[in-house]
């Protein structure tokens, strides 16, 4: 018994009286999240349900403090005249904190782009550095839902909403196209809300299908799809193409929780495990919009990555944090 108690402990991310937590950590509508981590905050930014784009902190990932927006009235960003703020992505490029957004009007699927802000704070303010692309413009329809990957010191953007997942290189600021990219498709029309992240010999392309936005109606869920190449063949457990809308189900709704999709990028706890948050309704409540969950990855033998039971969790232990 002892041998086995002992070797219990040793068992990555478990941690013997580990508090639970329960979903969802935010209890309110903050849509299509992205969280990065800074000298061990995590900082959270979402669609504006709340106005000028909300900044949310936590030093655990469950318990959630508002911050502010990233911008206001008057410092908000110009393109897409009278559009939203959607489904941001924040990364650290040198001494910069780095905001994509999407900006657009419901159905101006070819006026709505990409653009990108500034700060020398994780809390901002933000400083707007202007439109990436239009939809027109660079070609792409429905041009929103951007997110930075990065590798061997090169940025890649990755964006698309049910007209094709696509890519294209930036400059080594990130604040503009590289001379002379062009984009490049790498999954057909079923997925928005990417996500692109490196495990092992593989990339994962994650993104949510369905309908993201009809209460108790939604369908969102999320997929996955792999490839040895970051702009693919991507492809599904059973070997199929992502670019024939083939993707993997990795979370679908459970009796509480409606339409769960549109995750940030998996984070890291200090055990090493994954994490996602993301958005959905609660299934007692849809009025009150998409509210922000947590749930920890697990990766099977076969190197895909769920989540226990496929579907979100109404508790779960806590991640494991190490005291700043």
């Amino acid at each position: 018994m002892r041998k086995l108690f002992l070797s219990l402990l040793l068992l990555p991310g478990l941690s013997l009286g580990a508090k639970d937590y329960k979903n969802p950590v935010i209890d309110r509508s903050v849509p299509d999240p992205t969280v990065l981590r800074v000298d061990g905050t995590y900082y959270l930014y979402g669609t504006e349900d709340t106005h000028n784009l909300p900044i949310f902190k936590s030093d655990n990932l469950v318990d959630w403090t508002f911050v502010g927006t990233a911008f206001t009235d008057e410092t908000r960003p110009k393109m897409v005249p009278g559009g939203a703020l959607w489904a941001p992505d924040i990364q650290k490029i040198g001494d910069k904190y780095v905001l994509y957004y999407s900006k657009s009007k419901w159905g101006g699927e070819w006026e709505c782009g990409i653009g990108v802000a500034t700060s020398d704070s994780p809390e901002g303010p933000f400083t707007d550095q202007g439109k990436l692309f239009i939809s027109k413009e660079i070609n792409v329809q429905n041009s929103i839902d951007p997110v930075l990957y990065t590798e061997n010191g090169k940025h890649y953007l990755f964006w698309g909403s049910f007209h094709g997942i696509y890519g294209i290189e930036m400059t080594d600021d990130g604040l503009a196209l590289a001379p002379g990219a062009k984009p490049r498709q790498i999954s057909g029309s079923l997925t928005e809300g990417t996500n692109i992240l490196k495990r092992g010999d593989y990339y994962y392309l994650v993104g949510s299908a369905g309908s993201c936005c009809e209460g108790e109606k939604s369908t969102y869920r999320v997929m996955v799809a792999r490839s040895k190449d970051l702009f693919g063949p991507y492809l599904d457990r059973e070997g199929r193409p992502a670019m024939d809308n083939y993707l993997t189900e990795m979370m679908v709704r459970s009796d509480k929780v409606v339409g769960p999709g549109h995750n940030a990028n998996f984070v890291k706890d200090d055990a090493g495990n994954d994490w996602m948050v993301y958005h959905g309704f609660d299934a007692a409540a849809p009025e009150k919009g998409r509210k922000v969950y947590l749930d920890r990855i697990v990766w099977d033998k076969e190197g895909w990555p769920t989540v226990d039971k496929g579907m979100p969790s109404a508790k779960a232990k806590m991640p494991v944090i190490k005291k700043k």
